[in-house]
């Protein structure tokens, strides 16, 4: 018993140095993401400023928006940037207890979020948020002027490629659940007509108020449904066809 509460304690104990580790470098990379937030801002900031008349600048109506959006963009810089060694931290604590299958199993379905998160924030970035602003500021006028604030675009640009990001991993669910046996491929075709209609709820409220945007999220999330409920079959028959051969 004590040899036992020893084990659970050392595990803890591991747990919460490779925690720590993790932590100090996301610190230092805040720290150093910094120094180049006003670059990355300038990047996130092209699709807006391509649609704006020629020398239309962005404002700050607050004297620290400039400094918190630049923070905000090295927390979650160094969020991505460090997110590797973060997963290797975890994955070296819980992979000793894993069998092989699940280890390849885990590995291949966080390769695969992290390359549809990525196709989904490009996706918004380089499809959506051109189309998008162009009909916002189609709505300019001689009397009226659009000048973007630093601050309000930064929210809008983080909840867009976050919302694509996320809705981009729907095969990767889907499979999931496939494979750990919760849901058959069959059910969830069954239900595909409901998945319809919360889809186009999840978009109008993931996205601005314009049907643009909207169709833009909702139209890719019904696609990706059905690539899951094709990848999540492939999955079944793939097992089915290994327990046939077991003896």
């Amino acid at each position: 018993m004590v040899g036992s509460e020893g084990g659970f304690i050392s595990h803890l104990k591991e747990l919460q140095w490779r925690l720590r580790l993790a932590l100090i470098v996301y610190i230092i990379g805040v720290l150093v993401l910094m120094n180049w937030s006003a670059p990355v801002f300038n990047f996130m900031a092209a699709p807006l400023l391509d649609a704006l008349p020629p020398g239309t600048p962005m404002i700050f109506l607050n004297a620290p928006d400039v400094f918190f959006t630049y923070l905000k963009i090295a927390l979650l810089g160094s969020l991505f940037a460090t997110s590797p060694l973060t997963f290797y931290q975890l994955w070296a604590f819980v992979a000793p207890g894993l069998y092989v299958e699940e280890k390849r199993t885990f590995l291949i379905a966080v390769f695969a979020s992290v390359l549809l998160f990525m196709a989904g924030g490009a996706f918004a970035y380089f499809v959506v948020f051109p189309l998008v602003l162009q009909f916002f500021l189609g709505f300019a006028t001689d009397q009226i002027h659009a000048l973007p604030a630093v601050k309000e675009y930064l929210s809008l640009f983080l909840k867009m490629v976050f919302a694509f990001g996320l809705s981009f991993q729907i095969p990767v669910i889907l499979s999931v659940l496939a494979m750990l046996g919760i849901a058959s491929p069959e059910a969830m075709a069954r239900h595909r007509r409901y998945v319809i209609v919360w889809v186009f709820i999840a978009a109008a409220i993931l996205t601005p108020p314009d049907v643009i945007s909207q169709m833009l999220l909702a139209v890719p999330m019904l696609v990706l449904y059905e690539v899951g409920l094709f990848v999540a079959r492939f999955i079944v028959r793939n097992r089915e066809a290994k327990e046939a051969v077991l003896p």
